[in-house]
């Protein structure tokens, strides 16, 4: 490690030689003053190349209304400021040659017009289609009592699987980021996550099909990133938030998000809690032979959760800029399981019955940590950016089981099985990164970059079982695993743009290098293979009004840490999850074609080819009446989707936002020797409406339908919801009041059927969908406008493979 690390500062070092030999030291720099001689800070400053009058770069100003460019290339020039609350000012035009440029002062007049008398005639659209990704604008959204899990479930394409797993535009294998990075979370870690974090601090939603080379190859679905509300305004200000909701149970939920802007520093503040209280019923109907064993889970978690975020922004110069994060999260819970299954005969006849108990006391805790720098190398747009993370994920479990085997008269067979265990998991992540970008002119740039990132995940499971002498250790259900990988990547791409065209093309490597051991089981793992992963993204613009955009992607799906544990995890006495340390990454070639007019969807095609796809295949013992769920490689899935609808105004106070899709989809694999073939054309229909009414009050209605589909191995059932909702502007519109109620004829299940082989079972899982909520927010502080930068961390898709497939 240490010696990559000192191989990859030597190629920094040239990299960043190379650029300052090439930079040029001319400098152009100057102030901004208003007509009372009071220098003006943060307003933004643009120099204009003339005589075309195209933007070379844009800054703001500092503390003492001062700006500076650095290495401007010879040629004509001119100054453009703005701010809000002043007209905008140029300077006279100025050569640049050999030597620095001093700027005459330039002076912003005050804005005489009276903001109060503005007539805001157009609002943001809560779909916004652009040329590489959609925009779901959260903040235009009704979101009361609504976790981040259900508001991205309402975004164009998206829907949840019976686990709550993401699948966009029927595609599994999703990456989440929160503000440009990473979250370094998936299966029951991203669900329990994002239903702690409530949807009123979320900002917006980018759900990008096919990243660019830039990203790391993983995520077969593509990316969804999640931007929380960050204020950008200069000096302090923030929001807070409170809510409560109840369905069968209550939840409680508050936050704040605090702000300080101010010269040279930009810091942030993010604090969420919630206290839900709620359940989980699932119903398994299983046909084994000629009996029929009906089963009733029911889960009822109370869990209190704590998401925190923090961060600053140190700008040093207009060039060199210093930035640190540290968020994490910490959700105690505790559950009360209750499993109930009765067993018939072919005459219908009852036979038997088990029940189980099963309380639970769970921990999940997070922790991220990440230090980035940003250079501007250059005048044209030329950055050089460095990142390194660390990430640590900690859960405990401590549960007991009590079993009881009843008779068809309900009397207790043998004497009740008591077990318990005491588990405990950990994964740490590190991560290191450099991107750079060149602009070799004003239509033709490069960027390129390295990453290497380093994971060690374990888990330590220990059962006990009652016996006449005590509690005795289990060496049947215990078990240690690790698992250590490291992931190294490069990319290089370029991006050329046309009169109306514009093509960028990359290529990607990644070389993945793991190893790992179980000693329950005594199984060795060892993974060493890299691959190329080619990118393309074309842009052509018909005219002012039509837009064509196409993309290719070839991409990665890795195993999560835990499903290679090939150890076998007992939910109830008849069910089980167990690992796989077969399993191999899956690879998918996805290709996506968008036409829009004016920014309005006329319509999406994708199509993507999955070879290797996992998927939880069921293995059912008819004898001892297990079912064990383990994952495994198909041999190819195809997936076909077509999507037409975009917000529009019906009226000046009503707007509509309706996606009509279908799709097709296929599963075809041999699965436990035997062949499958499933498929199935699919539709739906979402439509979301926003009422204006007077006295700043709005109405707003949701409602999805989804038609029976085919799911890797399940067969899916219709599903269906409606949501209504009504909400408030009041105290000069800062203040927010919203009432919803969630899933009003309860309607949103999953249900699914499961049949190949001798397997054949009928899946139902209900949540309490249905429920009423209110929330209150309000935004305080200064309103000045400040330019925030952009930036993304060196974390990976390693993150997002902590939890299960």
């Amino acid at each position: 490690m240490m010696n990559l690390f000192f191989k990859s500062l030597l190629l920094v070092l040239f990299i960043f030689n190379f650029q300052t030999t090439l930079a040029q030291n001319t400098k152009v720099s100057g102030t901004i003053t208003d007509k009372r001689d009071k220098a003006l800070d943060y307003a933004s400053v643009a120099l204009i190349h003339l005589p075309d009058s195209s933007s070379v770069t844009l800054q703001v100003t500092n503390q003492q209304g001062l700006y500076e460019f650095s290495n401007v290339k010879p040629g004509r020039y001119l100054i453009k400021a703005l701010m809000m609350g002043y007209r905008k000012a140029l300077s006279a035009p100025f050569e640049v040659k050999d030597m620095a440029v001093k700027v005459p002062l330039i002076v912003l007049a005050d804005e005489t017009q009276n903001l109060k008398e503005v007539n805001i005639i157009s609002k943001m659209p809560v779909i916004d289609q652009k040329a590489d990704r959609v925009i779901v604008n959260v903040e235009q959204m009704n979101t009361a009592g609504d976790n981040a899990l259900e508001v991205i479930s309402r975004s164009p394409g998206v829907k949840l699987d019976k686990d709550d797993n993401i699948v966009l535009k029927g595609k599994k294998g999703i990456i989440i980021m929160i503000d440009g990075k990473m979250s370094y979370m998936t299966g029951l870690e991203l669900t329990t996550y994002l239903k702690s974090l409530p949807g009123s601090v979320l900002s917006k939603l980018e759900l990008i099909s096919n990243p660019p080379s830039s990203f790391d190859a993983a995520g077969t679905a593509g990316i969804i990133n999640i931007k929380l509300k960050r204020n950008k305004m200069q000096g302090f200000n923030g929001n807070m938030n409170l809510g409560g909701g109840y369905g069968r149970y209550e939840k409680v939920f508050g936050g704040t998000n605090l702000n300080y802007n101010i010269g040279k520093v930009s810091t942030y503040l993010r604090l969420d809690a919630g206290h839900y209280n709620s359940y989980n019923r699932l119903t398994l109907n299983r046909t084994i032979g000629d009996e029929q064993y009906n089963q009733l889970n029911f889960w009822h978690p109370v869990t209190n959760s704590l998401n925190y975020s923090t961060g600053a922004d140190y700008f040093i110069n207009g060039k060199h800029t210093l930035g640190l994060m540290v968020k994490g999260f910490t959700a105690p819970e505790e559950t009360k399981v209750n499993s109930n299954s009765v067993n018939y005969n072919a005459a219908g006849a009852k036979m038997g019955s088990t029940s189980m108990f099963n309380p639970q006391s769970n921990t999940e805790k997070n922790h991220a940590f990440n230090l980035n720098y940003r250079f501007k190398t250059d005048t044209l747009g030329g950055e050089l950016g460095f990142d390194a993370d660390y990430v640590r994920f900690d859960n405990t479990k401590n549960e007991t089981f009590t079993n009881n085997y009843l008779d068809a008269n309900e009397q207790l067979i043998d004497n009740t099985i008591d077990l318990r265990n005491k588990g405990m998991g950990n994964v740490s992540i590190y991560s290191i990164k450099a991107d750079y970008s060149l602009n070799f002119s004003k239509t033709l740039k490069m960027e390129t970059g390295w990453k290497s990132s380093w994971v060690e995940s374990q888990s330590d499971v220990r059962f006990d079982s009652l016996k006449t002498a005590g509690w005795i250790t289990d060496p049947r259900r215990t078990n240690a695993f690790s698992y250590n990988e490291n992931i190294n990547a490069g990319y290089l791409s370029l991006d050329q743009n046309f009169k109306n065209l514009q093509i960028k093309a990359g290529l990607r490597a990644e070389q993945t290098l793991g190893n790992g051991s179980s000693s329950g089981t005594n199984t060795l793992i060892n993974r060493k293979y890299w691959k190329l992963f080619p990118t393309v993204f074309v842009s052509l613009k018909l005219d002012s009004n039509n837009l064509i955009t196409a993309t290719y992607r070839k991409s990665i799906n890795r195993p999560s840490y835990s499903s290679l544990n090939p150890f076998t995890f007992y939910s109830d006495p008849y069910t089980a999850l167990q690992g796989n340390p077969l399993l191999q990454p899956s690879y998918a070639n996805s290709f996506e074609l968008n036409y829009s007019i004016k920014n309005f969807r006329i319509l999406t095609l994708s199509y993507s080819v999955n070879n290797g796809s996992i998927s939880e295949v069921v293995y059912q013992n008819d004898i001892t009446k297990e079912s064990i769920s383990r994952p495994e490689n198909l041999n190819r899935t195809t997936n076909f989707y077509m999507a037409t609808g975009n917000p529009f105004d019906i009226t000046k106070w009503w707007n509509n936002s309706t996606e009509v899709s279908a799709g097709f989809n296929r599963t075809e694999s041999a699965v436990q020797g035997n062949g499958f073939n499933a498929f199935s054309w699919n539709w739906s229909v979402v439509m979301d409406n926003t009422i204006t009414l007077p006295k700043n009050y709005s109405l707003t209605t949701y409602a999805f339908y989804d038609s029976p589909s085919v799911n890797g191995l399940f067969r899916n059932l219709e599903s269906y919801q409606l949501n209504i909702g009504v909400k408030k502007l009041f105290w000069n519109k800062n203040a927010t009041l919203a009432l919803k109620v969630n899933d009003i004829f309860n309607t949103s299940k999953f249900r699914a059927n499961l049949e190949y082989n001798n397997i054949k079972t009928y899946w139902q899982n209900e949540w309490e969908s249905r429920r009423v909520n209110l929330s209150f927010t309000y935004k305080f502080g200064n309103m000045k406008i400040k330019t925030a930068r952009k930036r993304q961390t060196g974390t990976s898709e390693e993150e997002n493979r902590v939890g299960k497939n």
